[in-house]
């Protein structure tokens, strides 16, 4: 692989403008046709083989002016003081309400609560449904503000006036910030760790360019392949974080090669072959591990994987040939001004000896200075290999620590009892959980379907007179059955809210009786609802957490074997991810449900965690932790290759790998911490908890940890069975073949250089191996 990319780095060098003008243009074209494509389909939710996904199709089926997908609304209204929402005043109140929020295009209809009896025992509250015949996402302005208007007049006239339901939540768009603040920090992080503006803007542009295609290809495709807005969201966080490092390993090690004295072109391939290697092992973990989401089965996470893993795929199709034709127009002013005066100085001395290099004189002087002044990656790496068992049990055990409370973790979806105090939606809940009990929050739906026999409304009174003995419902309602006759609708109330585990508990014994009730019937019983919902919601992501978790850890781990032809370093890179992401999870439950440092993060109300927060993590953090063990080893491995000792080698990774693997971590820490700025709640979880999980994989477990094991291990880190070894195919990832291949056409004088300086690291090393 390695030679293949060497060549690919060189032709793309050679045909630089032909390479740029390609992508140019094809990013042209792609934002032409998403800017030409219908709006794409607004967000929807299904979970197909669920009994509440079940019920729901057969409700949009038999009860079509229903809408049974449609946006709701609940407005809570509550008589002033001293006074009864029965009264003739107050009633005549309530119907004007109720009529103004009957009328508009969108509206399916209102149920009036004197009808209803939605009144509460104490006669102070009542509570009003709203249905619309379209999904939240496609109400129009005109439709909400009729909703505030009609809401705001009965207010004026002393009644407290409260909206709940998914019809009044504002639409929570991208502002765009998030991106901005990554950008430009990860601008300032390139300067500094590049010393040339022209170093720092190429990962920039290349990460933008392959964004901005992958965004775009999603809008262009969103209305033929079903792709929502919020598709894009984890497109452009994990393809602009990829993007800048995959570029930014690739730029230093042209860099180096430049350094070493060879022409930009000949930089430009061996830059390629060697760090593109990795950076094609890299991007393929994130594919996978992305690309693996579909296993859960729940549409919405399929797309949004194969989305971002797409763009991954991008970033690094243009880390490989986009990369290398800037650098051809960059030339040497890709290196720091003082790098190419020295650059210089070491020509000329050549020029002025007649020959090369020699053992003396600059080659001398240059290691002489790298001795004196070793990097912090080196001074880093020496630390950790006189230390190596107090190191990993630092690490481990604070990771450990901080994954405590992890064992505390609650999962569900956000529902409006943990909305911020002072919104709309939470004051509706508190109303009705008051007047009404806390049931009213989250009621179940339960259909009764004869198979096309009209005799649904008996089997429905039937089910409900069996289900009102259910121990913890609070109410079931008189059945609805639609025009045909062979399906009802009954309304089961809960004593507990949406989100407590006692409601879990009922909707389990519904179903576990529902089997009698269908024999007895001879009709399909289901439950659904919003309540229902969240519940095969969760147990769909946990039945699918072991079978993804193994699917993705597998073929990373095959992938890994591949790279660094060992068995030992692709499963303690495997056990340092499960540390890591556990660590994060901990940190996760400490701030969004616990509620530690929530007024910093902007968490408005804590609770129970995102049901798809711990397989997302899983997918997204491993194929990122991945990156970084795949760019830090395999210098390490490369050394190794090539003649260097273990202890020798892992200080070669640290040298030359520890600082740019470092300013990626803070480049993807600053990408998505922009994202904890968002209002989504969802966006604002996964920005932490992926800022907090490369935190703690890369300057935790591959700085500290991996090494610590590595020096334990020695060369038995390197050890794959003979057998194994003859089976796997050599990709050639640290490039010994390549190596090889170049060799004989290298000078004498950079071989006497590259010897006298690997000797100089061995007297540097002695005290550590000794």
């Amino acid at each position: 692989m390695a030679t293949f990319l060497y060549k690919l780095g060189r032709l793309s060098f050679r045909r630089r403008r032909y390479v740029a003008l390609l992508w140019v243009l094809l990013l042209g074209g792609i934002g032409y046709a998403s800017s030409a494509a219908p709006a794409p389909p607004a967000d929807s939710f299904s979970m197909p083989g669920t009994d509440s996904q079940k019920a729901f199709d057969l409700l949009d089926e038999r009860f079509p002016a229903a809408s049974a997908e449609g946006a709701t609304a609940r407005v809570v209204i509550r008589a002033p003081e001293g006074e009864k929402i029965t009264d003739p005043a107050a009633k005549a109140e309530v119907d004007q309400l109720v009529a103004a929020l009957g009328k508009g295009a969108q509206v399916a209809g209102v149920a009036d609560p004197y009808k209803a009896n939605a009144v509460s025992k104490d006669g102070s509250t009542a509570y009003a449904s709203v249905t619309y015949k379209v999904i939240s996402t496609e109400l129009t302005d005109k439709t909400r503000d009729a909703l505030t208007d009609a809401t705001d007049k009965t207010r004026a006239e002393g009644f407290t006036v409260e909206t709940g339901g998914d019809a009044v939540q504002a639409e929570q768009e991208m502002g765009g910030s998030a991106e901005l603040i990554g950008i430009a920090v990860s601008a300032v992080v390139l300067v500094i760790t590049f010393g040339s503006l022209i170093a720092a803007g190429l990962p920039l542009l290349t990460a933008i360019i392959g964004v901005g295609i992958g965004v775009s290809g999603i809008a262009a495709l969103g209305s033929v392949l079903n792709l929502s807005g919020t598709t894009s969201t984890l497109a452009m966080m994990i393809g602009l974080a990829v993007g800048i490092d995959y570029a930014l390993f690739i730029v230093s090690r042209y860099r180096a090669e430049i350094a070493e004295g060879r022409e930009p072109e000949e930089a430009a391939g061996r830059a390629t072959g060697t760090a593109g290697s990795a950076v094609v092992f890299a991007g393929l973990t994130v594919i996978v591990a992305l690309a693996g989401l579909s296993v859960v089965n729940i549409p919405m996470l399929t797309k949004m994987g194969l989305a971002a893993a797409a763009t991954v795929a991008i970033a690094v199709l243009i880390a490989l040939t986009m990369i290398p034709a800037l650098l051809g127009f960059a030339g040497k002013r890709a290196l720091r001004r003082k790098d190419r005066k020295n650059l210089k100085s070491r020509a000329d001395s050549k020029d002025s000896k007649g020959k090369g290099l020699t053992k003396s004189g600059a080659a001398h002087s240059t290691t002489d200075a790298e001795k004196t002044r070793p990097n912090l990656g080196t001074r880093w790496a020496r630390l950790v290999l006189r230390r190596p068992v107090t190191v990993l049990l630092i690490g481990v055990l604070g990771l450990g620590a901080v994954a405590v409370p992890a064992t505390s973790l609650e999962l569900g979806l956000p529902d409006e009892g943990t909305s911020a105090p002072d919104t709309t939606q939470r004051k509706a809940y508190d109303l009705l959980s008051e007047s009404f009990g806390a049931g009213f929050n989250g009621p179940l739906m339960v259909t009764v379907d004869t198979g096309g026999t009209k005799d649904a409304a008996a089997a429905a009174k039937t089910v409900g007179t069996s289900l009102a003995k259910v121990d913890g419902v609070a109410a079931v309602t008189p059945a609805s059955v639609n025009p045909a006759g062979d399906t009802a609708i009954i309304t089961v109330v809960p004593t507990t809210g949406p989100s407590d585990h006692k409601t879990e508990e009922l909707v389990k014994t519904i179903r576990s009786k529902a089997s009698g009730l269908e024999a007895d019937t001879k009709s399909d019983v289901l439950v659904t609802g919003q309540t229902a919902m969240t519940i095969d919601f969760s147990q769909t992501l946990d039945d699918a957490l072991l079978p993804y978790l193994g699917l993705v850890v597998g073929l990373a781990f095959l992938l890994l074997m591949l790279v660094f032809r060992s068995v030992l370093v692709p499963l303690k890179a495997a056990l340092g991810f499960l540390l890591s992401v556990a660590a994060a999870l901990g940190a996760v439950v400490a701030v969004f449900q616990w509620g530690w440092l929530a007024d910093i993060v902007g968490v408005d109300q804590p609770g129970p965690i995102m049901s798809m927060m711990p397989i997302f993590m899983i997918g997204v953090v491993f194929g990122l932790a991945m990156d970084y063990e795949v760019f830090l080893v395999t210098r390490m491995r490369e050394a190794y290759v090539h003649g260097a000792r273990p202890a020798e080698a892992v200080v070669t990774g640290f040298k030359h790998g520890g600082r740019v693997v470092g300013a990626a971590a803070v480049i993807m820490i600053s990408v998505f911490s922009g994202f904890i700025m968002e209002n989504d709640d969802m966006i604002k979880m996964m920005g932490f908890g992926l800022a907090i999980a490369v935190f703690f994989d890369a300057f935790v477990v591959r700085m500290a940890i991996v090494p610590a094991v590595l020096a334990l291990l020695g060369k038995s880190a390197w050890w794959l069975p003979r057998w194994l070894d003859k089976l796997l195919p050599n990709m050639d990832v640290e490039g010994e073949k390549l190596h090889k291949s170049l060799t004989p056409s290298s000078s004498p004088a950079a071989e006497d250089e590259l010897e006298d300086r690997d000797n100089d690291e061995d007297r540097e090393l002695e005290p550590v191996r000794g």
